[in-house]
């Protein structure tokens, strides 16, 4: 920032706040968060992430020293600055000045639920306004004292909004609330909480390309925000394997449609990072095994998109020696078919002082006979 200074003087505040708007709008606020922004020579770093590991005091500070606000009743048009009743949202949550989170919130008691907050997004929000266009805004929240639904474009009548909920019993929605609680409590009280939401910028938003059925682009991005059974998993497996290290074992069921693939790559990418308490890697290398052949190529994708570190995964395709090559590598993350298993069991055994984590996508019918055995001596 001193840098700055001495290069534009008594402007560099209005000149830094220029060249951050051009950024924002040109690469989305996740990209800007995670890479800074770079003026003049001088990179500017507006948000540190909690570090891995605790071995350097100076990224701690740093990472404490993020600042949050929210603010309620935010007027977020300029076009209305001079009228009398300006256009305003009823909350937003900011990080170190940069808006992540809208919401809206209804009382029941008033008549209004959650779907009202729905319609005011479609309806009255437009997305042409600087806060809400794509990517701007990590996600827009349909809140109320008993559910919890979020978008992350905002298209007017076509824009889709997604559960947020806990889920009740094998059902939808979330438990009933303890005495004096709401239900949908949860939401400020663990996803909202500071460290909460720096490790969902760090680790979870994503902006990745539209695929089509044959796996290719279209030209289209999608903002990529977890829902609350993808998060919880993902935060639980991680807890765990922090805990417990390598050797464990867990099933983890999702329904059909509810964005497995996805909570596949965020564990995947999240492993690699992992230390425990002596500031070690837990592993060294994350195979990832599928056997749907027709997606497998998604699931590929989708791993490489949420790649934020170049060379970090490697798509076996090809022959197993493709795969030895990957192993033996230390490839952080390799993305295989469940085929090259009985492979990859040999290879993982030939090399004793290395540590795998094994994340096998499906239970099918092919995982029978002899690829059983190989998946148990995993």
């Amino acid at each position: 920032w001193s840098k700055l200074k001495r290069q534009y003087g008594e402007r560099a505040r209005q000149r830094f706040l220029h060249r951050l708007q051009k950024e924002i709008t040109k690469r989305g606020t996740v990209d800007v968060l995670r890479n800074g922004v770079k003026d003049r020579g001088a990179k500017i770093r507006l948000v540190y992430f909690e570090p891995p590991t605790e071995l350097n005091p100076a990224l701690q500070k740093k990472y404490q020293a993020n600042l949050f606000s929210v603010v309620r009743q935010l007027a977020y048009s300029a076009d209305d600055r001079d009228k009398k009743h300006r256009l305003t949202l009823d909350l937003a949550i900011f990080l170190n000045g940069l808006p992540l989170f809208t919401v809206e919130l209804k009382n029941p008691l008033t008549g209004q639920t959650y779907k009202d907050a729905i319609r005011q997004y479609q309806r009255t929000r437009d997305p042409r306004e600087p806060l809400f266009a794509f990517s701007r805004c990590l996600a827009h929240f349909a809140l109320d004292p008993d559910q919890a639904w979020f978008a992350t474009r905002l298209q007017g009548e076509a824009t889709r909004f997604f559960p947020f909920n806990r889920g009740r019993g094998t059902g939808a929605g979330n438990p009933i609330p303890s005495a004096g609680k709401f239900a949908t409590a949860y939401l400020w009280e663990e996803v909202w909480t500071k460290d909460s939401i720096l490790n969902l910028v760090q680790h979870f938003v994503h902006e990745i390309d539209i695929l089509d059925d044959k796996g290719h682009k279209t030209g289209e991005k999608a903002l990529i925000f977890p829902r609350y059974h993808q998060l919880d998993t993902v935060r639980r497996l991680v807890a765990d394997a922090r805990e417990l290290g390598p050797g464990e074992r867990y099933l983890i069921q999702h329904s059909a449609g509810s964005g497995k693939t996805f909570t596949i790559a965020w564990l995947a990418h999240q492993l690699t990072e992992l230390h425990n308490r002596v500031n070690e890697s837990i592993f060294d290398t994350i195979v990832v095994i599928t056997d749907r052949r027709a997606l497998d190529r998604h699931l590929q994708q989708h791993v490489r998109e949420f790649e934020q570190v170049r060379g970090l995964v490697r798509n076996i395709r090809g022959t197993s020696q493709d795969l030895k090559d990957a192993l033996e590598e230390g490839k952080r993350i390799v993305v295989s078919t469940l085929q090259k298993l009985p492979f990859i069991s040999e290879e993982i055994q030939s090399l004793p002082s290395h540590r795998f984590a094994l994340i096998i996508d499906e239970a099918h019918s092919s995982q029978s006979g002899e690829m059983r055995k190989h998946l148990k001596s995993g």
